[in-house]
């Protein structure tokens, strides 16, 4: 955009800015799926051994560490687009069950009104709509998948 605004000197500092940015989002995200992660593994729904403590800076740093890899490996072999679709798709899902939780919530523990919460799961469903259709259907095939298998395994248990 500032190429074509007239503005060429000033695209170095616009990718660098948009490099910082990125990389303060992945770290963030890193973090957030390492957590989900340990939590998931406390559950038995990932390998056990993800549900590592360090004991001396409390993270769960082979959750952390695992989600890295992970990360590393789809920023060296895929096209980050369909990534960042998918991974939109599965936080607009993240937080359509946030407000939908939220809604449920006891008048007596709320505190903001149901509506906002109506608001902010319908906005989530619209930008749920708005992803690359490819995006929406890995997420929701990864979703349904993962349905299952916790179905499966409840059912065994």
């Amino acid at each position: 955009a500032v190429r074509v605004g007239g503005w060429a000197w000033a695209a170095p500092v616009v990718v660098a800015g948009a490099a910082a940015a990125s990389l303060g989002a992945l770290l963030a995200l890193v973090t957030g799926v390492g957590r989900t992660a340990l939590a998931m593994a406390r559950q038995g729904d990932l390998p056990r051994p993800l549900a590592a403590v360090h004991p001396r800076f409390a993270v769960p740093y082979r959750a952390e560490l695992a989600v890295a890899a992970a990360v590393c490996v789809l920023v060296a072999t895929v096209d980050l687009r369909g990534v960042i679709g998918f991974s939109s798709f599965g936080v607009l899902v993240y937080y359509l069950v946030a407000n939908l939780a939220a809604f449920t919530q006891r008048d007596e523990n709320r505190r903001y009104p149901r509506f906002l919460q109506v608001v902010g799961a319908v906005g989530c469903v619209v930008l749920v709509l708005t992803l690359p259709p490819s995006a929406v259907v890995a997420g929701i095939v990864v979703l349904a998948a993962g349905v299952v298998v916790r179905a499966t395994r409840r059912a065994a248990a």
